[in-house]
């Protein structure tokens, strides 16, 4: 049975809310007690990633009220600890359903508590708007966008005046006064196009929109003089998201013009017909445009998520079909190629650093230690990637960041934005692979070259979930079993565990736990921050893919007992 203070919040919505369609829904809920605890059983929780939820109506759903009350707790934090000269903040949106209209009430909130708001004319992606935070020196910037996540959610982003995702301290703060207000009460409103006359609200103009893009040129490891045949044939999808503009734009403009659009997925559509699941990690996403390329005959397909921060590829096979290269795969080719370049060019730095999410491949530690950089492993995130290059730019040696990358498809090669860059990846991607078709090389070419010279890796992610109450109990039950005096998985001897829940090189405290193994096998274990799930990564190196999978699965067979 639903509780009293359930209903009473209901009911105090059935009685406060104007939006006609979200009216209509509370009006559908009544007598429906299950719907009515589900869209009231909680406020949709705000952290370092910001909110992320179903769109609907009620506490637990994203919908103007709940993102305005957000949004007048972010203006709250930003009249209390920034000088008014200096309160303003940036805004963009993706291709989800509702993104524009959470954009401009957000701008709305932020006039009426006189912080001036600069938002973009129309959709742009994840690094844009870290770009335009940091090019127009903003307090903070905010992104309306859920990412990967199916077309029934939406997101709220918040960022730093660094252009980084907000920092755990500064989440607290604003959830602090979140909590403190009321979605009906305490929530100041604007017009928007008043706001547009008395220039509270300003719309970000194309000259922020190009210095992006010729800042991304920037991070070319090409020399003028190089010969290379940009005339590869390249499919693009930008999965009905905010990638369309910046990827293609940056790609002609760079010479390679051979491009095809995937037509179905071209333009912004938040309903995402042909990709109910809008993420370039799972075939399903790519799976159009791996039918377009093998029409069209293209060297190359490319993938950027609906707010443009991930990208995915799939290359050529010897037999003539199309293989899809994981995170790791890319980030690797990525990671070599640019130090190869630099090195030739003479443009690495005397103390180059790479950085990369912990639950990584370890064979990207190896490749970076060859050319003689250093590497930097950090917690899930891109975020903490970020942290890195502030730290490197506080010390004056911003230039020494030359990669940072994470598993799950994003990448970062330059310190003009704090935040994964769908643009630039894309863009080194098509040089890169330029570059090595010239030389009669394909990225699997390359690819098999780093396996032989460094050894084969697989790197495997399971995941487990554990749904409601209950489920988040078991999990910190296992993450506890985990804690326990571990010394093998599948055999293979385990010979240091990093516990991050105790703070290691400077990171933050986090509910994490990496083992390190002999033969440079590794096995990470975490709850997801986002989902009510935990997640297993095992990394195994050996002399071949086959000796890899058999040792893998002797490692995932003892450690899956911990989740039964």
């Amino acid at each position: 049975m639903v509780s009293e203070k359930i209903l009473q919040t209901y009911q105090t919505w059935l009685d406060s809310v104007k939006e006609a369609e979200l009216a209509e829904e509370l009006r559908a809920m009544k007598g429906d007690d299950a719907k009515i605890e589900d869209a009231f059983y909680r406020e949709l929780e705000f952290g370092t990633a910001g909110l992320r939820g179903v769109l609907g109506a009620g506490t637990n759903r994203m919908n103007i009220y709940t993102v305005g009350r957000a949004a007048q707790g972010v203006a709250n934090y930003l009249v209390r600890h920034f000088p008014e000269n200096e309160r303003s903040i940036a805004i963009s949106y993706d291709s989800r359903i509702n993104s524009e209209l959470f954009a401009r009430v957000s701008a709305d909130i932020f006039a009426a508590n006189g912080i001036r708001a600069h938002i973009y004319p129309h959709l742009m992606p994840v690094p844009l708007l870290s770009f335009a935070t940091r090019e127009l020196h903003c307090a903070a910037g905010v992104m309306v966008t859920a990412s990967h996540n199916p077309s029934q959610y939406n997101g709220y982003k918040v960022y730093g005046s660094d252009g980084c995702q907000i920092t755990t301290e500064a989440a607290d703060i604003i959830l602090g006064e979140i909590e403190k207000l009321d979605a009906f009460r305490d929530v100041k409103r604007s017009d928007f196009e008043e706001g547009l006359k008395n220039g509270l609200i300003s719309w970000i103009g194309e000259d922020v929109y190009t210095a992006f893009i010729e800042r991304v040129k920037k991070e070319s490891v090409l020399l003028p003089g190089d010969t290379v045949d940009k005339d590869v044939a390249i499919v693009y999808t930008p999965l009905n998201g905010s990638g369309l503009g910046p990827v293609t734009r940056i790609l002609r403009e760079s010479g390679f013009t051979n491009i095809t659009v995937v037509k179905e997925q071209e333009q912004p559509d938040g309903r995402f017909p042909t990709c109910p699941y809008p993420n370039p990690e799972i075939f399903e996403a790519m799976k159009l445009g791996m039918e377009y390329a093998e029409r069209s005959g293209a060297d190359l397909l490319i993938a950027t998520d609906p707010d443009a921060d991930r990208c995915g590829i799939a290359v050529r096979d010897s037999k003539g079909g199309y293989q899809l290269l994981t995170g790791n795969e890319t980030g690797m080719l990525l990671l070599d190629y640019i130090c190869s370049r630099r090195i030739a060019t003479g443009r690495m730095p005397k103390r180059p650093v790479m950085v990369k999410s912990l639950v990584s491949i370890d064979m990207a530690s190896r490749i970076a230690r060859h050319y003689g950089v250093e590497v930097r492993d950090v917690l899930t995130g891109f975020k903490y990637i970020g942290d890195q290059i502030a730290l490197l730019e506080k010390e004056g040696n911003a230039s020494d960041y030359i990669f940072g990358f994470e598993e799950s498809y994003g990448y970062l090669s330059g310190t003009y934005v704090r935040d994964k860059d769908a643009v630039d990846a894309a863009f080194l991607i098509c040089e890169m692979f330029a570059w090595y078709k010239t030389q009669g090389l394909g990225l699997l070419d390359r690819l098999n070259a780093l396996y032989a010279e460094y050894g084969y890796c697989l790197n495997k992610t399971h995941s487990y979930t554990f749904p409601g109450a209950s489920g988040f109990e078991k999990m910190q039950k296992i993450m506890q079993s985990f804690r326990g005096e571990m010394t093998a998985f599948g055999g293979v001897k385990v010979l240091e565990t990093l516990d991050y829940m105790n703070g290691i090189n400077g990171l933050p405290k986090a509910d994490v736990i990496k083992f390190l193994m002999e033969n440079d096998c590794s096995v990470v274990i975490r709850p997801s921050g986002t989902e009510p799930k935990m997640k297993a990564y095992v990394s195994v190196s050996a002399a071949d893919k086959p000796a890899c999978e058999e040792i893998e699965q002797r490692i995932i067979d003892d450690v899956n007992k911990y989740f039964e």
